[in-house]
């Protein structure tokens, strides 16, 4: 009689443990899923003041937007949806945008990823950290180079983007990038309740 008990239970407990790990994935998924959107709306932001700004004035009223309005925009994306949101690289243009220790990680295995020949398009990360006494929900996703980022972060900078970089940036690190090269990345995060 004990045996057959010890058997339903067994069973019992093996069927719900699926289920149960089911939960925590459809949790991790749907804050997966309003990160994407995150970026895709944080990003789309960014890129028309870019496109936007290099159309009416070039590439250095481009800097310039740039310099002035990324900031804000994170800003904006960030109260809207209650999570912090920004950018981040191994090379940064913008001393407040340097890695933490996670992003740096992060970073790093993206650059091993591609060298793999992962496609940067799907690429992404997402962990649940303990930081304090507090769980937050970490989130990256790849910034690939394209044709227009190597105007002003490629190896062939004009002298004069150049030195509005230097004078909008006085340390900045982010040249000498090919299309297709990891420029950086968004980089999401948000205390779990």
């Amino acid at each position: 009689m004990k045996s057959m008990s010890i058997k339903v239970f067994l069973v019992s407990t093996l069927s719900i443990l699926p289920l149960l790990a089911s939960a925590g994935e459809i949790a991790a998924s749907s804050d997966t899923l309003e990160a994407r959107s995150l970026v895709k709306s944080f990003g789309s932001d960014l890129k028309h003041v870019l496109k936007t700004s290099m159309k009416s004035g070039g590439p250095i009223k481009a800097l310039a937007q740039c310099n002035i309005q990324a900031g804000p925009i994170a800003e904006k994306n960030s109260s809207s949806s209650g999570w912090d949101i920004g950018r981040t690289s191994l090379k940064v243009r913008n001393e407040k945008n340097t890695p933490d220790e996670w992003e740096m990680k992060t970073l790093r295995q993206f650059e091993q990823r591609k060298a793999a020949g992962e496609n940067l398009k799907t690429m992404e990360y997402a962990e649940t950290v303990k930081e304090g006494d507090k769980l937050v929900y970490r989130y990256m996703k790849p910034i690939p180079t394209a044709g227009l980022c190597v105007t002003c972060h490629g190896s062939d900078v004009a002298e004069e983007i150049t030195t509005k970089v230097k004078s909008l940036y006085p340390n900045d690190q982010a040249t000498g990038f090919k299309v297709g090269d990891i420029r950086g990345a968004f980089t999401l995060q948000k205390i779990m309740n």
